[in-house]
């Protein structure tokens, strides 16, 4: 990665998002690199599920890898707060990972690892042991830390007795996506440190993190126009290094984060693209690619895509 590419990021404090959320995300990983096993197209689930979360504490090297993984659950109420250890609903569903930014951990995130799994989607969210440490984005171990988390998650589908077992899609690859530092740390996985299982990904609030490996993903950057922690034109020339698929989803005048927030008067478009970009993804869901420009479109928002 050029010295170029580093200055981008200016290395202040990470703003606040008013829900306790730290936003400078974090560094990219190392992954190893397997052929994704693309999964028939099918609709994506259209009803709420409840979810469900287990915790797991796993490690890489000497790195420690606290891992929450929200999935759909069998038993609660649709869309409500997370059950430890519910049972896993009935049928197969494919991995979309989040990555926290700056100061934070699984938690922080919450409307995005929780829409996930009410959704239909297994998401694993580790919390980086070093979660202050932009050095660890630009030397690669955050997105070397996540590919490890998927490699972890991947193989509950196959262990004996696991509620997982049968129940994880490992013929869909699998998405990424993240914040700031965990935006950085996604745009890692398709560039310095490639994890090509990966066939989606979204970035949000990222800056360039170096040449695109050439990996089968579909890519999704979510930004604020007036975002004063990670330049919007680094991550428009990101965006523009990229084969389609592709898009870039701008909140404009909003800043760092504030469009993940519930509350904020244009996140149904951040929530139904970034859905939906995985539902098209992940299960080959064609009406989601489809609905794109119009989850996107608001008084508020910008939409540049190349989906061919």
């Amino acid at each position: 990665m050029s010295v170029r590419r580093r200055t981008l990021l200016g290395l202040g404090a990470a703003a606040a998002t008013g829900v306790g959320m730290s936003l400078l995300g974090s560094s990219a990983a190392a992954g190893t690199l397997l052929t994704p096993r693309m999964s028939s197209p099918r609709q994506g689930p259209t009803a709420q599920f409840a979810i469900g979360v287990r915790q797991f504490n796993w490690s890489r090297g000497g790195r420690q890898l606290l891992t929450k993984i929200f999935y759909p659950a069998a038993t609660g109420n649709p869309g409500g707060n997370p059950i430890p250890n519910a049972p896993i609903a009935g049928g197969v569903f494919p991995i979309a990972e989040w990555s926290h930014g700056m100061g934070c951990n699984s938690d922080c995130y919450s409307s995005q690892t929780h829409d996930l799994a009410a959704a239909g989607f297994i998401c694993p969210a580790p919390s980086f042991s070093d979660n202050t440490n932009i050095g660890s984005v630009y030397n690669g171990n955050w997105s070397k830390d996540v590919s490890e988390v998927l490699t972890r998650t991947l193989a509950l589908n196959n262990t004996t007795g696991d509620p997982f077992a049968g129940h994880i899609d490992t013929r869909a690859g699998v998405g990424v996506s993240g914040h700031s530092m965990g935006g950085m740390t996604t745009h890692g996985l398709l560039t310095a440190w490639p994890d090509n299982r990966i066939v989606a990904a979204v970035p949000v609030a990222c800056v360039d993190m170096g040449n695109p490996a050439g990996l089968a993903a579909k890519v999704l950057f979510i930004h604020g126009s007036n975002d004063g922690t990670c330049d919007i034109n680094s991550a428009r020339a990101a965006y523009n290094e990229l084969r389609a698929p592709k898009a870039f989803l701008t909140h404009v005048g909003a800043d760092h984060g504030q469009y993940l927030v519930p509350d904020y008067r244009y996140y149904a478009q951040t929530k139904n693209t970034f859905l939906d970009w995985f539902r098209w993804s992940l299960y080959g869901d064609t009406a989601a690619r489809d609905r794109l420009q119009s989850d996107a479109t608001s008084n508020g928002t910008s939409w540049q895509a190349a989906l061919t």
